[in-house]
């Protein structure tokens, strides 16, 4: 379910009060691909709820350079949503994800192994109210830059 932001903090806590486990991942999620649905779907089995940061096009720009995002945001989180590992997916402008994770404070934070602990946005505050941060590997020659690669490679 695609949500606001003015409703997110209101569905975290009632989720937590009712002893579900929120946990959390984010990323621009531009193409999506093999890698982000096995991604997602080990990340949705650490606990109930599924939670999905996604960044909106400015700060993907930001991030990626100007000529991305290919997708816009509504595209881009209505894909993601479509998951069904997914429950709840909403859209963040600041560059770093770290302020709404700490409002949160998911009971797991999820990143890829391409980052190291001390680099993953909100991850002292999971810590620090006793939340988890979990690694999980990546699939092998599968991203968003390669695919993109490929393609103007192809039309050359």
């Amino acid at each position: 379910m695609i949500i606001t932001r003015n409703t997110l903090q209101k569905r975290v806590l009632d989720a937590k009060e009712q002893g579900q486990k929120i946990v959390m991942t984010n990323g621009c999620f531009d193409l999506l691909h093999a890698g982000h649905v096995k991604y997602l779907q080990e990340a949705a089995e650490f606990g109930d709820i599924l939670l999905v940061a996604v960044n909106d096009d400015s700060s993907v720009k930001k991030i990626k350079g100007e000529n991305r995002p290919i997708n816009t945001i509504d595209k881009r989180m209505s894909v993601i949503d479509a998951l069904g590992c997914v429950d709840w997916v909403f859209s963040f402008s600041e560059a770093s994800p770290e302020k709404i994770i700490c409002e949160l404070c998911p009971d797991i934070l999820v990143k890829g192994k391409d980052y190291d602990i001390d680099e993953i946005a909100g991850a002292d505050c999971v810590k620090k109210s006793g939340g988890e941060v979990i690694r999980l590997s990546l699939l092998k020659d599968c991203s968003t830059s390669q695919i993109i690669n490929t393609i103007i490679k192809s039309n050359k």
